[in-house]
């Protein structure tokens, strides 16, 4: 089984001009610490595939081990 790292689950809850992401939905976070530095993190979104947005359209969580388990 893969390495699970602490907070590379985020909350969203802003989704302005993006229709791929949906308020209220918990996404996997893909560090990346280029993106970070500008203000965005890299999200797989609803497509599957992974894109950046603001940061500021999210809130970082940690979850147990079996919800991302689950969410994976």
């Amino acid at each position: 089984m893969n390495h699970i790292e602490k907070k590379n689950f985020a909350h969203c809850i802003e989704n302005e001009d993006c229709e791929d992401l949906d308020k209220r939905k918990v996404y996997q976070v893909i560090q990346d610490d280029d993106a970070a530095s500008e203000g965005y993190l890299r999200v797989v979104d609803e497509s599957g595939e992974d894109y950046l947005y603001p940061e500021s359209y999210f809130i970082l969580i940690e979850l147990p081990i079996k919800a991302q388990e689950a969410l994976r």
